[in-house]
């Protein structure tokens, strides 16, 4: 069965969108396809983003079983994720022959962020079931109820704590398919490491637990290591002539 991926594409992060799209694409066990939410791809959504919206498509998400036709199942995943399992695997958590039928498996994240700034400066706001709408996977015909119209007019909070669902209706996968990196401790085994504070793409968390395993995708992925292409990532420490040309410098000197 063909898996339907959907992930957040933010233009600052997209160094990120696609190092995670190389992650599951070379790691899939079968079948799966990949879409952007990219917000102006949809005219229908027409909130204005909100001060506490850290990305393009904090709410946007909500629109995935809309977009999948209210058939089948759809994942959601954050651009800030990293895959390290074939994305197959899924299917085996929740195989209803196993475990009752649910209209969302997520992960259920118990914690208070360590730090009130995140990702690009961003406002890190704390809240009931926070970072569970980062990796969301929908029956989507169970989710009728998000239309566009009630995308566009519930609360962030009515949508980000599933108050669209009964409680009974969620299920819970293993945290190591959401692994927060830098709240959590570094785990080599987890599933999906997700750079929740900010990935090695911004300068400030170069060095963040795990940032290897995303430089080394990067590298497989464009066959040279990382080098900021966004101009208020690169450091007054790298030469003119590399900023001008965007050459890529030794990973040693990213920082």
């Amino acid at each position: 069965m063909s898996l339907a991926v959907y992930i957040g594409y933010d233009a600052t992060e997209s160094a990120a969108y696609h190092t995670l799209s190389h992650s599951l694409l070379r790691r899939a066990s079968g079948p799966i396809s990949i879409t952007p939410l990219v917000r102006d791809h949809f005219p229908y959504f027409t909130r204005k983003r909100g001060p506490l919206e850290s990305t393009d498509f904090s709410l946007s998400r909500f629109l995935v079983p809309y977009l999948s036709g209210y058939q089948g199942w759809s994942l959601f995943l954050d651009c800030d994720m990293l895959c390290q399992v074939p994305i197959n695997e899924i299917w085996q958590e929740i195989n209803p022959s196993v475990r009752p039928s649910k209209a969302l498996w997520v992960c259920p994240h118990d914690y208070v962020p360590i730090s009130d700034r995140k990702m690009n400066n961003q406002v890190q706001t704390a809240y009931p079931r926070k970072n569970w709408s980062s990796f969301m996977f929908f029956d989507n015909s169970e989710c009728r109820i998000l239309t566009p119209d009630y995308v566009n007019t519930a609360t962030g909070l009515q949508l980000h704590r599933f108050q669209w669902l009964q409680d009974e209706q969620i299920g819970f996968l293993p945290l190591e398919w959401n692994w927060l990196v830098g709240e959590y401790e570094a785990n080599p085994q987890a599933k999906m490491f997700h750079y929740t504070l900010g990935g090695p793409w911004f300068g400030k968390y170069r060095g963040c637990d795990h940032a290897e395993e995303w430089f080394d995708e990067f590298r497989h992925m464009t066959g040279m290591d990382y080098f900021p292409t966004q101009a208020w990532e690169r450091p007054a420490t790298i030469g003119a002539p590399a900023t001008a040309t965007g050459n890529p410098r030794p990973h040693g000197e990213c920082r």
